[in-house]
């Protein structure tokens, strides 16, 4: 038994859902399309160009937490499970975790985005576990802040160690598979370090360490298991 760690964006689903939330959020007409539509762009671009300020970005993707009563956004949040991220569920991601869990190995989901996004996203494919940055939530309502480490390149090493300290689990075995060069920091800590449908960056580099890569956007899970 070993464990099994997926990214989530352009991995287990087939998008960004960091992204998607703030378009979403636009075309409800919830915040201003004209800002927060060129925002959200720009900080997707610096995110795949591995210059984003997490810190900044946090601030700016948390502030509409903020501005809105739980209950409301909990709404808003169903209609975007069901209306966006579904359709963009892979089937093939879907039979690798079923693969891992049919082995008996320990689920766990480490994502920069999120964790009010990420939460019902992650329990589609029953997983237990998340490491993602939590929005701060103080009296009742979201602050529009985040606690803790950000959950983003060295952090999500940082807190998959304070993870296993705390669990009793290892990296004995472990799995870890990524789309992003953004990854890299956490794929070279496991055993066996996968990269899904890479980006230029991350595939370069898989090739050049010999690591397996595979592809989820098609019909079958490939096989992983060595």
């Amino acid at each position: 038994m070993s464990l099994a760690i997926f990214d989530l964006d352009n991995t287990l689903i087939g998008d960004d859902s960091d992204f998607l939330w703030g378009q979403f959020l636009v075309d409800q007409g919830i915040v201003d399309k004209t800002y927060y539509e060129q925002k959200n762009a720009q900080f997707y671009q610096d995110y795949k160009h591995g210059v984003l300020d997490i810190a900044a970005f946090l601030q700016f993707s948390l502030q509409p937490l903020a501005a809105h009563e739980p209950a409301q956004l909990y709404r808003w949040r169903e209609q975007f499970i069901t209306q966006v991220i579904q359709p963009v569920v892979l089937n093939a991601a879907l039979e690798l975790v079923e693969k891992h869990r049919a082995r008996g190995d320990t689920l766990l989901v480490i994502t920069a985005t999120n964790r009010f996004v990420t939460e019902p996203i992650v329990k589609l494919y029953g997983i237990e576990n998340l490491l993602a940055t939590p929005p701060e939530f103080k009296n009742g309502r979201y602050t529009g802040q985040f606690v803790g480490v950000p959950c983003f390149q060295a952090g999500k090493v940082t807190l998959l160690e304070q993870w296993l300290e705390e669990t009793g689990h290892d990296l004995q075995g472990s799995y870890f598979y990524s789309d992003s060069h953004n990854d890299l920091p956490l794929l070279m800590q496991v055993d066996h370090p996968v990269a899904v449908d890479a980006d230029e960056k991350l595939s370069s580099y898989a090739t050049e360490k010999n690591w397996m890569q595979i592809s989820l956007r098609g019909a079958d899970c490939p096989e992983v298991f060595l």
